[in-house]
C-alpha cells in the first residue's frame, strides 16, 4: 500500500479513494524517503520496497487505516468504551489502551472501527497502524516498528539513527513537534505479543496508542479492554450481512432462523469462525443452513468444518501453542481431557497431580494468553471458549495417539480427575442423606455440600455421560441422587439414574441392580411417568425378593404404593404402603416406618378417610422426631396441615403449615418454603384472613420464580387469584388465574387446569362476564368428571349453578346443575356437601 513513485509532487487536491459517506480528513506531514523491509504502513506488506517522496506540507496519513467490512456488527458498546479513553477532553497526557482477546475475536477490526470513529469526531489528524506480527515466527522488532513509523511521519531514511534508544527519542520528538502544531496522532499497534514490542512506541504526551494483543501485556500500564465473542443476535446478524454481501437476495438466515442461531452457537459466536462459515455458505448458495449445522455437528471435529481454504480456525489456534512454554502447552492439552464446561483449581490439581499453588501460576499464564478464562465471581474456577475447548480436546487426542508413554500419562490424569469427582460427590452426599449415617469430614455440612454440588453439577453430569457403562457412571449415578432431588432437577435425575442402571448391567453388578431400578423408578415418579415408574419399582421388588433383602422389599413396596396412587389406584396403593409398614416394623427401621406412615396417610386421604389420614401423619411426625430428621418433619407437617384442612380444622392447619415453613427456612430449602407459603395462604383463606392469604401466596410465587418451578408458580398464582377474589379484586384475580392456566397447560397438568377453569369462572362471574364464566365453569365440570375427581366436580357444578343464577339462566338449568353437584359429592363420599347441594336444587324454581 505504499505511495506510487513519482518525479514530482502530488497535488493536494489529488483524487483519493473514500469509503461511502466519508469526509476528507486532514493529515500529518510526510517527508520523502526510500526504505526496505517495512512491516507496516497501511495494512503492512512484509519485504516490500516502498518509496515516499517529499511533497506538500500537509498530505494525508489516512492510507494507514483500511475501511471496515460491510458485515461488521455488534460492537457498538465496545467502540463507545474505547472512544471514552481517546476523547481529547479526558486529559492532556498520552493515552494508552489495550484491546485483548482470544484469536479470531475481531480485535484488529475493532481497532479499525475505533480509529475511523475517532477520525470522524475530529479527535485526531491522522492514524498510523503498525502490524507487529507478534505471533508470527519472526515478530517485528521495536527498531523496525519505529523505523516504519518514523518514515510515515516524514523522516528521511538517512536521518533515522541505528539504535533503539536513538530511534525512540527521534520518534517522540517528531510527535512532540506535531503536538505543538496542534496535531494529534493515533497509533494502532496491532497484534503485539509482548510489552517490549510496544513500549518504545508510547508517546510522551498528547497523542494516543491503541494496542491489540492476545495477551494482557500488564507491563504497558494501559487501560485494558477485554474483547469477548459476539452476542448471539449480533452473531446471527454477521452471518446474514456476510451472505447478503455475496448475494443481496440470500434469505437463508430469515428462512431458517433456528438453524442460524445453532450455526452461530457452533461457531462459538467467534467472528473469525462466523466469517468462515458464511464464506462456505456463500460458496454453496444452494446449501440450507440446517445442512451446514449437521456437517459441523456430525463431523469428527467442529474445527475441521471451519476451513474455507484461506482461513482455518485450527491453524490460528495451533499458532497460539507455539508461543507457550512446554509446561503451559501441556496443561492446555491436559485441560482438553476434562468433559465439563469449567474446572476448579482443586480439579486441575487432581488432573495434573500437582499442588494448587504450583498450577495456579500456569493457569494465570494461560489466562494472559487468552486461552483460558478465570471466573470473575469465583476465582478458583477456569473455563475455555467452546472452540478452544474442542481444540484442546483434539490436541489431547493427538498427544495420546503419538506414543504409549504419553497415552498412559494422559489416561492416568483423566482417572485422577474422575476419582476426584466421585470422591467429593460421595462425601458431599453424606450430608444430604437422612440423619443417622456417618457424614464425611470433607465438608462442613449440608450448605457447603450443596454449594459444591451447585458449582460442579454440569461437570458431574458430563463426566457421567462421558464414562457411560463404567464404574464412574455407577458411582456418580448413586451419589448425585439426593442433590438433584433437593434441587428438583428431575430430568437430570432420570438421566444419571439410567446411567447407573446401565452401568450395573454392563458390569454385571447384580448387588446394586435392585437399588438402581428403585432409584430410576423414584426419578420417573417425579415427572409423573407413573407407568414406567411402576415397572421399575416392580423389577426392584423382584430383585430384593430374590436376594431375601427385607429392608429393600419394604422400600420397594413403599415406592410401589406411591406409584399406584399416582395412577389413581388408591386402594392398591394403600395395601402396598401397609405391606411396607409391616416390613419396616420387622426390621426395626424407625425412619422407614415414619416414611411408610406418611405415605399411608396420603393414601387414606385419597380414599376420603380423613380422620385416619390425620392419625397416620401424627404417627409419622412422632417417629421422625425420634430421628432428628428436620427436613422430613417439615414434609410431614405439610401433609398434616392438609389433612387438618380436610377435617375443617383450619386454625390447627395454619399452625401446622407455619411450623412447616419454619423448618424449611431452618434447612434452607427454598422450594419447600415456597410450597409452605402457598399452603399457609390456603389455610388463611379458610380463616377469612384474605389480606394475609394474598401476601402468603405472593411470597410463594416469588420463591417459586427463584427456583424456576413453573408448576409451583402456577399453583401459587391459582391461590393468589382465589385470595384476590375474596378481596373483590376480580380483574386481578382473573389475570392471575389466566396466567396460572397457561403455566399448567405448559406442563400438561390437566387435573390442575380443571381446578383453575373453575376458579376462572368464579372470577369472571365477579366481573359480570357471565358468558365467559359459564364457558369456564362448563369446561371445569367436563374435565373433572372425565378425571372422576368427584369432590372437585361437585364443587365446580355448584359454582356453575351460582353463575347460571347470576346470569338469569333458565331455572331448570340452575336446578340441574345443583343436582349434578349433589350426585358428584355423593360419589366422592362427601354426604354433608351432597345434602347442601340437594337443598339448593330443591330451593330452585322448577322452571318450564
Amino acid at each position: 500500500m505504499g505511495a506510487k513513485k513519482t518525479s514530482g509532487k502530488r497535488k493536494g487536491g489529488g483524487r483519493r479513494d473514500k469509503r461511502p459517506g466519508q469526509r476528507q480528513r486532514a493529515g500529518v506531514g510526510f517527508a520523502g524517503a526510500s526504505f526496505e523491509r517495512s512491516q507496516v504502513l497501511g495494512s503492512g506488506t512484509q519485504n516490500t520496497r516502498i518509496n515516499v517522496q517529499a511533497y506538500a506540507a500537509v498530505p494525508t496519513a489516512l492510507n494507514a487505516l483500511p475501511g471496515l467490512p460491510q458485515e461488521f456488527t455488534g460492537r457498538e458498546h465496545e467502540i463507545t468504551k474505547v472512544l471514552s479513553l481517546l476523547d481529547p477532553g479526558s486529559g492532556a497526557g498520552a493515552v494508552v489502551g489495550s484491546v485483548a482477546g482470544l484469536p479470531g475475536v475481531g480485535k484488529t477490526t475493532l481497532a479499525h472501527a475505533v480509529g475511523n470513529a475517532a477520525l470522524d469526531k475530529g479527535w485526531f489528524t491522522g492514524v498510523q497502524m503498525v502490524n507487529l506480527r507478534g505471533y508470527d515466527p519472526t515478530p517485528v522488532s521495536p527498531e523496525d516498528a519505529l523505523e516504519a513509523l518514523l518514515r510515515a511521519l516524514g523522516v528521511a531514511a538517512d536521518h533515522i539513527p541505528p539504535t533503539l534508544d536513538e530511534r525512540e527519542g527521534l520518534y517522540r520528538s517528531q510527535l512532540d513537534a506535531l503536538a505543538r502544531m496542534g496535531q494529534r496522532v493515533l497509533v494502532l499497534a496491532d497484534n503485539a505479543s509482548t510489552s517490549d514490542q510496544v513500549r518504545s512506541l508510547l508517546p510522551a504526551r498528547h497523542h494516543a496508542v491503541l494496542v491489540t494483543s492476545r495477551h494482557t501485556l500488564p507491563g504497558l500500564g494501559a487501560r485494558l479492554f477485554d474483547l469477548h465473542p459476539l452476542q448471539p443476535d449480533a452473531a446471527v446478524d454477521l452471518l446474514q450481512q456476510r451472505l447478503e454481501v455475496a448475494d443481496p437476495d440470500d434469505r437463508r438466515v430469515q428462512d431458517e432462523p433456528a438453524a442460524a442461531e445453532e450455526l452461530a452457537s457452533l461457531c462459538g459466536y467467534l467472528p473469525l469462525a462466523l466469517q468462515i462459515a458464511a464464506a462456505l455458505l456463500a460458496d454453496d448458495p444452494g446449501q440450507p443452513l440446517s445442512e451446514r449445522v449437521r456437517m459441523l455437528t456430525d463431523a469428527g471435529s467442529r474445527l475441521g468444518g471451519l476451513d474455507d481454504g484461506e482461513r482455518n480456525v485450527t491453524a490460528v489456534f495451533d499458532e497460539c501453542l507455539t508461543r507457550l512454554t512446554p509446561q503451559q502447552a501441556d496443561l492446555y492439552r491436559l485441560l482438553g481431557l476434562h468433559a465439563g464446561p469449567d474446572i476448579s483449581t482443586p480439579g486441575v490439581a487432581a488432573l495434573t497431580d500437582q499442588p494448587a499453588g504450583k498450577v495456579v501460576p500456569l493457569l494465570r499464564q494461560l489466562v494472559q494468553a487468552r486461552l483460558l478464562i478465570q471466573n470473575s465471581q469465583s476465582r478458583d474456577r477456569w473455563s475455555m471458549h467452546d472452540l478452544l475447548r474442542v481444540h484442546a480436546q483434539e490436541q489431547a487426542r493427538l498427544t495420546m495417539d503419538r506414543d504409549r508413554a504419553p497415552r498412559r500419562r494422559y489416561e492416568q490424569a483423566r482417572t485422577r480427575l474422575t476419582d476426584h469427582y466421585v470422591r467429593h460427590a460421595e462425601a458431599a452426599d453424606t450430608h444430604l442423606r437422612p440423619p443417622g449415617d456417618a457424614v464425611s469430614p470433607q465438608f462442613a455440612g449440608r450448605q457447603q455440600s450443596l454449594e459444591w454440588f451447585d458449582a460442579e453439577r454440569e461437570n458431574l453430569l458430563a463426566t457421567t455421560h462421558t464414562h457411560a457403562r463404567t464404574q464412574t457412571a455407577l458411582d456418580l449415578g448413586f451419589a448425585l441422587g439426593h442433590y438433584l432431588n433437593w434441587r428438583r432437577r428431575f430430568q437430570d435425575l432420570i438421566t444419571v439414574r439410567a446411567h447407573a442402571l446401565e452401568a450395573c448391567q454392563a458390569l454385571g453388578d447384580s448387588l446394586n441392580q435392585a437399588g438402581a431400578w428403585r432409584n430410576l423408578g423414584s426419578a420417573l415418579q417425579k415427572l409423573e411417568r407413573h407407568a414406567e415408574a411402576l415397572d421399575a419399582h416392580q423389577t426392584a421388588l423382584d430383585f430384593y425378593q430374590q436376594t431375601g433383602n427385607t429392608h429393600g422389599q419394604a422400600d420397594a413396596w413403599n415406592n410401589l404404593g406411591s406409584t399406584l396412587s399416582g395412577l389413581e389406584r388408591h386402594a392398591e396403593g394403600y395395601e402396598a404402603h401397609q405391606t411396607s409398614l409391616d416390613l419396616f416394623q420387622q426390621t426395626g427401621d424407625i425412619h422407614g416406618q415414619a416414611g411408610a406412615w406418611t405415605n399411608l396417610g396420603n393414601a387414606l386421604q385419597k380414599l376420603q378417610r380423613h380422620t385416619e389420614s390425620h392419625e397416620a401423619h401424627q404417627t409419622s411426625l412422632a417417629l421422625f422426631q425420634q430421628t432428628d430428621d428436620i427436613h422430613s418433619r417439615a414434609l410431614v407437617l405439610v401433609n398434616l396441615g392438609n389433612a387438618l384442612q380436610r377435617l375443617e380444622r383450619h386454625a390447627e392447619a395454619r399452625e401446622a403449615h407455619q411450623a412447616s415453613l419454619d423448618l424449611f427456612q431452618q434447612t434452607g430449602d427454598t422450594h419447600g418454603q415456597a410450597g409452605a407459603w402457598n399452603n399457609l395462604g390456603n389455610a388463611l383463606q379458610k380463616l377469612q384472613r384474605h389480606t394475609e392469604a394474598r401476601e402468603a401466596h405472593q411470597a410463594s410465587l416469588d420463591l417459586f420464580q427463584q427456583t424456576g418451578d413453573t408448576h409451583g408458580q402456577a399453583d401459587a398464582l391459582n391461590g393468589l387469584g382465589n385470595a384476590l377474589q375474596k378481596l373483590q379484586r376480580h380483574t386481578e384475580a382473573r389475570e392471575a388465574h389466566q396466567t396460572s392456566l397457561a403455566l399448567f397447560q405448559q406442563s400438561d397438568d390437566t387435573h390442575s387446569q380443571a381446578a383453575v377453569w373453575n376458579n376462572l369462572g368464579v372470577a369472571s362471574r365477579g366481573l359480570e362476564r357471565h358468558i365467559e364464566a359459564i364457558a369456564a365453569g362448563e369446561k371445569a365440570v367436563e374435565m373433572l368428571t372425565h378425571q372422576e375427581d368427584w369432590g372437585r366436580a361437585g364443587e365446580a357444578w355448584g359454582e356453575l349453578a351460582t353463575t347460571l343464577t347470576a346470569s338469569g339462566a333458565e331455572p331448570s338449568h340452575v336446578r340441574n346443575a345443583w343436582e349434578q353437584s349433589a350426585t358428584a359429592y355423593t360419589r366422592a363420599g362427601d354426604n354433608k356437601a351432597a345434602v347442601a347441594s340437594r337443598s339448593n336444587a330443591e330451593a330452585s324454581p322448577p322452571g318450564a
